[in-house]
């Protein structure tokens, strides 16, 4: 986990640093933070959409300029040509309910995080694909 928060240093977000490892074979495949796109500017240059809209976090995931930590490990590790089917998710913050239908599909084993993440459907998505969410303190 703290190389998972050293990751979230990289972040771009004005909101929350969150990092993201994805692991498999006791070797970490990819890593991720959230932050803008390549070649777009980032947040830390033009400001928060969310925050000049007044979006409360956990709500219209859509309405960002970055994207976030899990999605960007998923991606990293398809642009380098590794398989992340089996690994286990290492998280700063418990996965947004888009991001853990996107981990699902991966076929990933289990998630560790550090901190919640107020999307509900998260829990029942993950419960009902029989994906482990483990807090660690």
């Amino acid at each position: 986990m703290a190389i998972t928060q050293m990751v979230a240093q990289r972040s771009t977000c004005l909101r929350r640093r969150v990092g993201a490892i994805l692991v498999r074979d006791k070797r970490i495949i990819a890593t991720g933070y959230n932050g803008a796109p390549s070649n777009v500017k980032h947040c830390l240059e033009v400001g928060c959409l969310r925050e000049q809209k007044g979006i409360p976090s956990g709500e219209r995931h859509e309405l960002c300029r970055g994207l976030h930590a899990e999605q960007n490990a998923i991606i990293q590790a398809a642009l380098h040509g590794f398989s992340v089917a089996g690994a286990t998710l290492y998280c700063t913050n418990l996965p947004c309910s888009i991001c853990s239908k996107m981990l699902i599909n991966i076929q990933l084993e289990k998630v560790y995080y550090k901190e919640g993440y107020p999307d509900e459907l998260t829990s029942l998505l993950m419960a009902e694909a029989g994906i482990p969410l483990l807090q660690m303190t």
